[in-house]
Order: C-alpha cells, then structure tokens, then sequence
C-alpha cells in the first residue's frame, strides 16, 4: 500500500493539490493507495503520553505502518514543514521505520527550498527511511487563480513517484 498525507489544515491549500496529483499517478499505475488528509483527519496533538492511544493516531499509525512508501505533502511555514507534518511524525514515531519516502513542498517563495531537510534528516536518522532527494518544492507562481497546477510541477511529481515507487519496490 503507498500512502500519500497531506499535512496542511487550510482547506484551500496548495501543498494538498500536490498530494492529489501524487494520488492521481499512484492511481493510474494500478496501486493501492491510501490518502491521509490532516485537514479532515484530526490528529491530537502528540503529548508525549495518552494521544498516541486516540483512535485518529492510532489509524495514522496503522496506515503509516503498512505502507511500503509515503508521500507527504506539506505546506512551509517560516522555513520548515508545518508543525501537522511533524505532529504526525511524532505521534506516528517507530510506524516510520524503514520507509520510503518522497516530499513534496509548497512555499511562498524560493528561499526555504532547504526546508524539508529538518523533517528529512530526523527521517533518516531516527527511522532509517529512505528519503528521495528529488523532492518536489513549489511556490505560489506554479498555481493559476483556478488552483491548476504548472505542467512543469507535474512532471517533477511524475518523477518524484515514479522513482520513489521505485525504490520502495526495490527494497522490499
């Protein structure tokens, strides 16, 4: 199963765009998907102790367990992933070990294209994944007023699953 997440909580995101077109080419290549949309799966916020037994933590934490590789999409705020993003990592924690995993990222601008590393280095090294380096980065000019994306993006997303699909089925 490849899941996709979509960290962001603004119900007119960009970054959510992004995960839908992942799940648009995991579909057509005939794979099972799953799609974790923080917006309208409500995580607790991660306490250290009784929220990992909340039932939208512990269904994060079976999706997340299950995968074979997973795509988060998150939006960046003040040089970094959203805090939902690292919400679900820490509530998620040990789910993550091994995976597979491919980012994709909308911004404001194209100064915090560094932004996934923070997220990408505690990946790697407190769960061992696999973390694709053609990570997708995007800003506000690579989405027209009705929310279409820039062809160019989607290609970077056709690259980005289909090499992140790739190594996932490389290492199992």
């Amino acid at each position: 199963m490849i899941l996709v997440v979509s960290s962001s909580l603004n119900p007119r995101s960009r970054s959510r765009l992004l995960a839908q077109a992942a799940c648009e080419r995991i579909e057509k290549m005939g794979r099972v998907l799953k799609f974790l949309d923080l917006h309208s799966h409500c995580l607790p916020l991660c306490d250290g102790a009784s929220a990992y037994g909340e039932p939208a933590a512990a269904q994060a934490t079976q999706w997340v367990t299950e995968a074979s590789a997973v795509f988060l999409a998150s939006p960046v705020y003040n040089y970094d992933v959203n805090a939902a993003a690292k919400n679900l990592v820490e509530l998620t924690g040990r789910a993550w070990t091994g995976k597979v995993v491919g980012m994709m990222l909308a911004a404001g601008g194209q100064g915090s294209y560094m932004s996934a590393m923070g997220l990408a280095n505690s990946l790697m090294l407190d769960f061992r994944c696999l973390v694709i380096p053609r990570f997708v980065y995007t800003t506000g000019e690579a989405f027209s007023d009705q929310d279409a994306i820039d062809p160019t993006v989607l290609v970077r997303i056709d690259q980005l699953v289909e090499e992140t699909l790739r190594i996932a089925d490389a290492v199992r």
